[in-house]
């Protein structure tokens, strides 16, 4: 054992599998060590544990040896006292080093990070060595179900035990585990995706499957009501290491009555911070929809600094929605405006007024559009591969503004521009001023924000630019069916 030496991190070839140099300070009475210290340790490169279990190993001959044992959940190792020599194998479905081996010998002042999926195994080197480990899920005997195992002994794995195997201590089933080419990887975890039927529901779905990813599961509020509390003890949350919260109450005028608002608050503020709740108590990433509702406009162009000032009923439950999502330790929330998907939005709408302006035979001649509400479109599949990319690249957590790229126009230049692509007839639009628009309105109207551009350097910044919204209205208006419902 090595006193004094400067806490450090080593990787290990094997992804996340990392190495913890510790600093043990010894004089004639013994030894000290700070065997997990979070800040220091996040710091040099080990990921936020949230440890909610410490268990203890304790083995009374040298040569005991246990394993190969893959487990569903993120481990913490350290040895209190003696010493170890360890096996570490990847045996994570679909990683890149699948199969690979690590081997080193740990002592008080060696400790090692060993993500989910990666099995491994001990080999006592002294009589009395007892090594901890600190978990971030608890056992359960349902969870042991999921264990992936492979052999000791397997040739092709060339584990060079200092002890050999025929000298040791080993339980009866890790005699028996699978060899390498018959071992079962462990699958990720999985990916929750609430609100599927939604806009956005459908393009983050229509993605991973075009993706071919499997471990998607899909759920909507008939479902899955994320805003009651009971339904929660429906879900094995066991299961996942990821929730994408596509649902949302979007009725910005509808919220301002008694009804609405009850409604709205309930699915944009009440679930969020429920889904929050959960997803911080057992370390799943959370990715939550935001909207440029939750600013006043007042800005030409709105950065994730700026604070919030809501206007409208709607905006204010986004509000309070992104607050409680910002308190669990592991989200994403992605800002978005002026949404575009497979579903009722204003592109169609405009579309068909166009077709309507077009025929003779119908009598409408022109349609009016507000010009003094500015922004950019955002397609829902832009938003779908933004958000895949903010957790698979492994962004850091926070806010990210997630638009279409381009230019910012009015909601007046767009229905022109509509109007202009599906039947030449840009002349049919007239501007006119939000108030002139809702003049007869007969029920209440939401205020809406005069400036609706997000800005996108922090997350062009992770590596993710969208497309330019303009191109994607082009293609988006040529797709559309000859006669929209």
């Amino acid at each position: 054992m090595e006193f004094e030496k400067q806490l450090s991190v080593e990787e290990t070839g094997i992804d996340a599998l990392k190495v913890v140099e510790l600093s043990v300070h010894g004089d004639n009475r013994g030894w000290f060590k700070e065997n997990w210290q979070r800040a220091k340790m996040v710091a040099a490169g080990i990921p936020d544990l949230h440890v909610v279990q410490n268990n203890i190993s304790f083995n009374a001959k040298r040569g005991v040896t246990r394993g190969i044992h893959a487990e569903p959940w993120d481990k913490f190792i350290s040895v209190a006292c003696g010493s170890v020599f360890g096996a570490w194998v990847d045996l994570r479905q679909g990683s890149a080093t699948f199969g690979k081996v690590y081997t080193c010998t740990l002592d008080p002042s060696r400790a090692i990070y060993v993500p989910r999926g990666v099995g491994n195994s001990f080999q006592a080197l002294e009589d009395g060595t007892a090594y901890t480990y600190l978990v971030d899920a608890h056992w359960s005997a349902e969870l042991k179900k999921t264990y992936t195992f492979v052999n000791l002994a397997d040739p092709e794995l060339a584990i060079e035990w200092p002890i050999p195997l025929d000298q040791c201590e080993l339980s009866e089933a890790d005699k028996h585990h699978p060899m390498l080419k018959d071992v079962v990887p462990m699958v990720p975890k999985r990916t929750l995706v609430t609100g599927c039927r939604g806009q956005l529901g459908r393009a983050v779905r229509a993605l991973a499957e075009a993706r071919g990813y499997d471990t998607f599961d899909y759920t909507d509020i008939d479902e899955f009501d994320f805003s009651d509390p009971v339904a929660y003890d429906e879900i094995d949350w066991d299961l996942y290491g990821a929730v994408i919260n596509c649902g949302a109450y979007t009725a910005v005028d509808r919220a301002e009555t008694p009804e609405g608002r009850v409604a709205c608050w309930r699915a944009n503020a009440t679930g969020p911070a429920l889904l929050a709740r959960v997803c911080a108590e057992r370390a799943i990433t959370l990715v939550h929809v935001s909207s440029d509702y939750v600013f006043d406009g007042t800005r030409e162009v709105h950065d994730e600094q700026e604070p919030l000032a809501p206007l409208s009923v709607y905006g204010q439950s986004k509000a309070a929605g992104d607050l409680a999502v910002a308190g669990c330790p592991r989200h994403y929330i992605v800002r978005s405006s002026w949404v575009i998907g497979d579903g009722h939005n204003f592109v169609k709408t405009m579309a068909k007024l166009s077709d309507r302006c077009a025929d003779p035979k119908d009598g409408l001649s022109r349609v009016t559009v507000v010009d003094d509400q500015l922004g950019r479109l955002t397609f829902t599949d832009q938003m779908a591969e933004g958000i895949l990319h903010l957790a698979e690249a492994g962004a850091p957590y926070g806010v990210y503004d997630l638009t279409g790229e381009g230019a910012t126009r009015s909601w007046y230049e767009i229905a022109a521009r509509v109007f202009e692509l599906r039947n030449g007839n840009a002349d049919a639009v007239v501007p006119v001023s939000t108030a002139e628009y809702y003049a007869g309105a007969k029920g209440p109207v939401a205020p809406r924000p005069h400036f609706s551009t997000l800005g996108l350097s922090k997350l062009e910044g992770v590596g993710f630019t969208p497309r330019d919204w303009e191109g994607q209205l082009a293609e988006y208006v040529a797709s559309l069916p000859e006669s929209i419902d």
